[in-house]
Order: structure tokens, then C-alpha cells, then sequence
């Protein structure tokens, strides 16, 4: 089990919290909390855990790549099955979504 974390400049702050997919073989699952009374606005705090250890690269990538288009700040956190990155991002837009449609 390994447990990365990551740091990105987000702006738009979700309303409440926000939970998508399962903890599952393959799968990935999402917790997005808005920043807490104490904690800065203006950040996506991200923080893996994940069972396939030595992917740091590819984590970071897939991420970064997210959060270039994607100005959600709060505590995100991914817990990790061994999912693939293309289902990584499908949940980060997923999440994203989900906080676009709160708004309504």
C-alpha cells in the first residue's frame, strides 16, 4: 500500500461533500470535501492511496493534467484498486461534474 500526495491551484470550492465510485478491483474511489474553516481555498489537496505501488509518475501526471483543466480545490481523496488511468480520469470528471451540477 502506498499513500502519495499532491498539491494544485483550484479556485472553485465545492458546496458539500462528493463521493463517487467504489473501492474495488480495478476500480477507484473518490471523497471531495470542501476546504475545512482552517485551510486555504485556493488549493486542490490530493491525497492517494493506492495497492500497486512504484506508479508516482503516472499518478502525478494523470493529475496534474486534470487539475490544468479542472479548478476544483478542497481535500480530494482517491482510494485506489489498481485502476487503469483512463478510469482514474473518467472519476475525476465524474467529481467534477457532480460539483458543476451542485451548483445548479
Amino acid at each position: 500500500m502506498q499513500t502519495l500526495n499532491y498539491r494544485f491551484p483550484a479556485t472553485q470550492v465545492p458546496r458539500g461533500p462528493i463521493h463517487i465510485g467504489v473501492v474495488a478491483s480495478g476500480d477507484l474511489e473518490i471523497l471531495l470535501q470542501p476546504p475545512g474553516a482552517d485551510e486555504p481555498s485556493d488549493d486542490a489537496v490530493v491525497r492517494v492511496r493506492t495497492s500497486v505501488d512504484g506508479f508516482d509518475t503516472v499518478w502525478h501526471d494523470v493529475l496534474e493534467r486534470f487539475f490544468t483543466r479542472t479548478d476544483v480545490a478542497g481535500r480530494w481523496e482517491l482510494n485506489d484498486s489498481g485502476a487503469t488511468p483512463g478510469v482514474v480520469t473518467l472519476r475525476l470528471r465524474q467529481a467534477a461534474e457532480a460539483v458543476n451540477q451542485d451548483k445548479s
